[in-house]
């Protein structure tokens, strides 16, 4: 569910309790207790609206705006089902691309240059979207996925105190950074290093303007960029509806015309 990038500021204080975490993700917490990746995970969950809320949820719908920091606008939309079918719609000039995983295929329909038939996305292409297509956030239930999860101590973004855990992916070997509210536990910011084509790729994503669907809290707002680059790019949804009826044929790869 993690959709899904500032720049942050490491304290003294911060590096030197992260130099403290052990081989089995535990720092210090403080009050002479130690923390640990699930620690932080059960504030979250508790936080977020718990975990009946979220089981409840069997579908999401999200519709809102995509913007770049060149003035493009375009309309975006995101479909999933549980627990890994996901679908985004980018709307522009009436025409609409899809890139969606039916949890084996991943696939593109492009439309804005002229291509009237979808086509297989090739690993490397996948990758984003298959990280995506998880309902819950990678680090809900790691165990059962395949992820690792280690807590990385604490870290301060912009002023607001946070805990770190790291998430490796079992789908893809992508590493996410959880920077998590400790007052809250929600997360403000995800770092993300990907290998692309060979070549390593990082990212990050600030999240915010959570609100309650449903029981349980989503992020309304995300701005993501490519590290080291002034271009960003941004989504605001205006609309996130779960439970709705979503045919699982949405996800599903349609026949080229050449085919029919």
């Amino acid at each position: 569910m993690r959709i899904v990038h500032s720049l942050f500021l490491v304290s003294l204080f911060s590096l030197s309790l992260s130099a403290q975490v052990s081989a089995n993700g535990t720092t210090p917490s403080g009050n002479g207790q130690s923390l640990t990746a699930d620690d932080v995970i059960a504030k979250y969950v508790k936080t977020a609206g718990g975990m009946a809320a979220l089981d409840a949820m069997k579908t999401l719908r999200r519709t809102g705006r995509f913007r770049d920091s060149t003035g493009f606008q375009a309309t975006f939309a995101q479909e999933q089902q549980r627990p890994d079918k996901i679908r985004q719609d980018f709307t522009f000039s009436g025409m609409t691309g899809i890139t969606a995983w039916d949890g084996k295929t991943a696939w593109s329909l492009q439309p804005f240059g002229g291509k009237k038939d979808p086509r297989t996305l090739s690993d490397d292409d996948r990758k984003g979207i298959v990280d995506e297509a998880d309902f819950e956030d990678p680090f809900l239930r790691y165990r059962e996925k395949g992820n690792k999860v280690e807590y990385l101590g604490t870290d301060s973004i912009e002023g607001t105190e946070t805990y770190k855990l790291k998430v490796t992916l079992a789908s893809t070997g992508d590493v996410l950074t959880y920077y998590m509210d400790t007052d809250s536990g929600m997360p403000i910011k995800i770092d993300t290093m990907s290998i692309v084509r060979g070549a390593p790729q990082e990212s990050e994503t600030i999240i915010g303007d959570y609100k309650k669907v449903d029981g349980w809290y989503l992020p309304f707002s995300t701005e993501s960029n490519t590290k080291g680059s002034t271009y960003k790019q941004s989504i605001t949804w205006d609309k996130i509806q779960a439970n709705a009826d979503i045919p699982a044929s949405r996800f599903t790869m349609p026949e080229t015309r050449s085919a029919k």
